[in-house]
């Protein structure tokens, strides 16, 4: 199964939760919660709606919202990655 770039944690903490993400190696984040990929999806899902029920394609369903706003997210993370 092809599995996407999740991004790692949107919010990452230290284990003991009082230190900044820049003094922090992969081995002392909790990747507990929201991914980078779900924050950027949640993010542009708004603009999606928004774009999409002021034109002509009333008949999405919530899935088809979804659909999108996980493609720019997708998008936003190869963006990010160059």
């Amino acid at each position: 199964m092809n599995q996407k770039n999740n991004g790692g944690p949107a919010f990452p903490v230290l284990n003991d939760g009082h230190h900044m993400l820049a003094n922090m190696d992969a081995g002392q984040r909790l990747a507990e919660g929201m991914s980078l990929r779900d924050y950027f999806a949640a993010k542009a899902l708004p603009g999606v709606i928004t774009a999409i029920m002021s034109s002509e394609c009333h008949n999405w369903k919530a899935a088809d919202f979804a659909t999108e706003a996980y493609e720019l997210a997708d998008a936003m993370l190869a963006e990010r990655a160059k």
